[in-house]
């Protein structure tokens, strides 16, 4: 991963303050990659030991390897650099840690303490990527072939839409309503989206469904932000029939009600990334007749371990492959660098096709990371909700090269 190869010293931090950090250079032995050099310069209130670059997932896998020298920067005249060889269409979300003293250990309570104390690139010149829990921003990598994110920041001059808060049984929801929703003007498309409180109160995913409306990506809809994030997540997003019933039985009927939604499962769409991506494909398994659309990203489709259930692990592939033939369409997406999900996230895809199931697959260059699906969730948005295309799609599968 990482590059012998580095820049030149000559004009080297007045480069970084005109270009902005990382510096991205071509690779010389290779056209289809980058070296791209991550730089902290000193602060003589605050010397530091060392600087350890979180490039995320990434990094993570040698943490989990139980060594993270690979990604301490080196001494430079001025500060540190590290440079990777990343091929160019990589995207990730980052953070710099300092080191004061000696480096941290890989031991989850050592991990969690870098995580708290990790901050953005001050270097950096693009926009950051918000966090929750107290936790800081990160900088986003994106290299020049990543694939295009046109609806994920708020842009000027779009009609905007209003989020306003609710509660169903208990469970907070955040509603978002398109420019100029009325009650009685629908019925209107409806997206499910997990992890509400991650996408409404921190990355502001009204913001992106108003820019696909905008340009007629899709039509107006509601998008009602399901808070899962709390102690109950592991059991509400582990292929769970109550909470599953919950959105079709309570959550869709209250949403038509009160905001004229849709009550059509060609209309009806449910997002949700890493278990949440699970949960969107059990519920289209388990409640076809109200979700049409399973829009997954990274979804956890190893669950369960092997542990919890005699059968093994991989269990909502098995049903699909021996379950009959839903009427749902399905898009999915995963990254190269997500080493524990991609192989099941593929074999998801093949047993899909196989079936006969309308699917739209794709593979992006990166990790488990929202800098990466905040950009997939409008495309599987816009391939879901959108215009129909014409011809055969079934089993339809695009992917990144390998």
């Amino acid at each position: 991963m990482q590059s012998e190869l580095g820049p030149s010293q000559d004009g080297f931090w007045d480069r970084v303050a005109a270009e902005g950090a990382p510096l991205v250079e071509p690779d010389p032995d290779d056209p289809a990659h980058r070296l791209v050099t991550f730089v902290h310069r000193d602060d003589p209130d605050d010397p530091c030991d060392g600087v350890l670059a979180l490039v995320h997932t990434v990094t993570d896998k040698d943490r989990h390897a139980g060594d993270l020298t690979p990604h301490l920067m080196e001494r430079r005249p001025g500060g540190w650099s590290l440079t990777y060889r990343l091929r160019a269409d990589h995207r990730a979300s980052y953070q710099l840690y300092p080191v004061h003293g000696t480096v941290p250990g890989t031991a989850r309570a050592d991990w969690l303490r870098v995580l708290d104390g990790a901050r953005p690139d001050p270097l950096a010149h693009g926009p950051r990527l918000p966090a929750r829990d107290g936790r800081h921003p990160s900088s986003v990598l994106a290299l020049p072939d990543a694939p295009a994110q046109p609806y994920a920041e708020r842009r000027d001059g779009v009609p905007r839409g209003r989020t306003v808060a609710a509660e169903v049984d208990g469970r907070r929801v955040d509603v978002h309503l398109p420019a100029g929703h009325r009650a009685d003007g629908g019925p209107y498309p409806v997206l499910v989206l997990l992890d509400g409180e991650m996408w409404g109160e921190v990355l502001s995913v009204g913001d992106t469904l108003d820019n696909l409306v905008a340009d007629g990506a899709v039509p107006p809809a509601v998008a009602l932000l399901v808070h899962t994030m709390g102690p109950g997540r592991p059991d509400d997003l582990s292929c769970n029939p109550g909470f599953v019933d919950f959105l079709a039985d309570r959550l869709l009927p209250w949403a038509s009600a009160g905001y004229g939604t849709a009550l059509t499962p060609d209309r009806t769409v449910i997002a949700g990334q890493s278990a949440g991506g699970l949960t969107a494909a059990f519920a289209a398994f388990r409640r076809p007749e109200r979700f049409g659309g399973a829009l997954s990203q990274s979804g956890s489709f190893w669950w369960p371990d092997g542990t919890e259930f005699d059968a093994g692990s991989e269990w909502l592939t098995r049903q699909f492959a021996t379950g009959e033939r839903r009427a749902a369409r399905f898009y999915l997406e995963v990254g190269l660098q997500e080493w524990m999900l991609l192989p099941q996230n593929r074999h998801l895809r093949d047993v899909l096709v196989a079936r006969g199931y309308d699917v739209e697959y794709r593979e992006f260059n990166g990790g488990h990371d929202y800098a990466c699906w905040r950009g997939g969730l409008a495309d599987g948005l816009a391939h879901l909700l959108g215009a129909p295309r014409g011809g055969d799609r079934t089993g339809r599968q695009t992917a990144a090269r390998a």
